[in-house]
């Protein structure tokens, strides 16, 4: 059984079980670097919020001997846990008003998503795209958001520029930015995965002027690790950085989620960083989730960022 055989049977087994009208179909979406992925969304009467779940992991289950009826009933658990009881007041969706508060931005790659920029507003970042998102909700299960388009921005009367404007205010209050040694990351990583550390739970942001910690390398993104790559552009955080570190620096873009921040070396040569980012992209990440397989360098004396396929000089967007 194939994967698009494996979706058809849960979907199938699922619509048997699901009661009270809601009801189990196949979506097809097209995601970031125009990565297509196959899932299940589950609509409810009367409520207007679908979610989807993607099948992937499930199916590498299946793939291991696990039971399709076991996993099927593991979907229908996860659906009872993150499913919504009333709808969203789309009213607020018709006028910019209603979603100004909300709209943030993050980073993908521009030559892999040259489709999808046709239909959003959105602006360029060296080799990347800043592109704009409401953020409607974020929960222990996740974050609810929607894409701005072409035909929002049309309808609102909003400009790349004016959503820029917001997207800046905004990511401060609803995405604050993250800097935190790679060691403390990995403690963070751990303890979340249920192992004892030997240490407390504790803020490791060197951002607000918390500089005690050291390390050789670094990790900037948001507080909750979803699209914090974006935080590059934030403006003022790349010169924060650069005092923090009081010298010049490298970027690694090692996924959507977040990048890689290294101290500059003399021994550091950039195309051995481009190459060395290019194999992780191909061994270690995701296709939807890669950024951009150059590295970056940010000059503090300048407050200027050097990076992408052309070696382009510009300042953070601000």
């Amino acid at each position: 059984m194939n994967y698009r055989e494996f979706a058809g049977a849960v979907e199938k087994q699922m619509n048997y079980k699901l009661e009270g009208g809601v009801r189990a179909s196949l979506y097809t979406a097209v995601k970031n670097n125009a990565k297509e992925r196959t899932g299940v969304v589950i609509e409810s009467p009367g409520i207007n919020i679908s979610p989807t779940i993607y099948l992937e992991e499930y199916f590498e289950d299946y793939l291991k001997g696990k039971n399709l009826e076991i996993i099927v009933s593991e979907i229908l658990g996860f659906y009872d846990s993150i499913k919504q009881e009333a709808s969203w007041d789309c009213e607020r969706l018709r006028s910019y008003d209603g979603v100004k508060q909300r709209i943030v931005f993050k980073l993908v790659n521009t030559m892999k998503n040259r489709k999808f920029l046709d239909t959003v507003p959105h602006r360029s970042f060296f080799d990347l795209s800043i592109v704009f998102y409401v953020l409607f909700e974020v929960t222990e299960e996740g974050t609810a958001a929607m894409t701005v388009s072409d035909s929002h921005a049309k309808q609102w009367k909003v400009t790349a520029d004016i959503l820029w404007a917001d997207a800046v205010r905004n990511v401060r209050r609803l995405l604050p930015a993250e800097f935190v040694t790679m060691n403390h990351a990995l403690r963070e990583m751990l303890m979340e995965k249920g192992e004892n550390t030997g240490h407390e739970k504790e803020d490791g942001n060197l951002l607000p002027g918390n500089n005690s910690e050291r390390d050789g390398m670094y990790i900037l993104s948001n507080v909750l690790r979803s699209y914090g790559a974006a935080c590059i552009a934030y403006p003022n955080i790349l010169e924060m950085i650069g005092e923090i570190l009081q010298g010049d620096y490298y970027i690694l873009p090692s996924s959507v989620h977040e990048v890689v921040v290294v101290p500059y070396s003399a021994g550091l040569d950039i195309a051995e960083l481009d190459e060395m980012v290019r194999e992780i992209n191909v061994t270690q990440v995701a296709e939807e989730e890669v950024l951009s397989n150059h590295a970056y360098l940010y000059r503090r004396s300048t407050g200027m960022l050097c990076g992408g396929n052309a070696r382009r000089k510009g300042r953070a967007a601000g």
